[in-house]
């Protein structure tokens, strides 16, 4: 099991606050797929919340050092049928690279159906600069201009 200070729990706290409960434990209890669930929840977000319904405190504490010690997690928060569990998030395999918008040319698949229905949809590689986007339909639109206010472009033409 991870151990945390008392100065990452709290903020960790703080941070789960915002959060839903993305896995739900019902009256079937701790079973290898809800737990192969947490862990995917674990390793998606780092830090999750999971709600026990049952009334039988004793059980829902049993369950969640179940879980910290199977899944090498550390636990923050338990409030009533809610847990807050952490695990440092994994670096490596699925990482999202962040992508800088606006900027450059990117190629963007656009698909349209047939307009009977029955045909195959005529699928086309656009090219999209970096202030424009593409609508539902599949048409290429630019970005408006950014407004500029009205008090600044007179006080700097002053």
């Amino acid at each position: 099991m991870l151990k945390l200070t008392p100065a990452e729990r709290s903020e960790l706290r703080s941070e789960a606050h915002a959060l839903k409960p993305i896995v739900l434990i019902g009256e079937a209890g701790l079973s290898p797929s809800v737990i192969k669930e947490i862990d995917a929840g674990l390793n998606a977000h780092g830090l999750i919340k999971v709600r026990v319904f049952g009334d039988d405190r004793e059980a829902r504490i049993a369950m969640y050092d179940t879980i910290c010690a199977e899944l090498k997690a550390a636990p923050v928060q338990h409030i009533g049928k809610l847990l807050v569990i952490y695990r440092p998030k994994i670096e490596g395999t699925k990482e999202t690279k962040l992508v800088k918008k606006g900027r450059g040319m990117r190629e963007v698949t656009i698909v349209k159906p047939s307009p009977s229905g029955t045909k195959k949809p005529t699928v086309s590689k656009v090219m999209v600069k970096g202030n424009e986007r593409v609508t539902q339909g599949g048409n290429v639109k630019r970005a408006k201009p950014r407004q500029t206010s009205a008090k600044k472009s007179a006080l700097g033409n002053s």
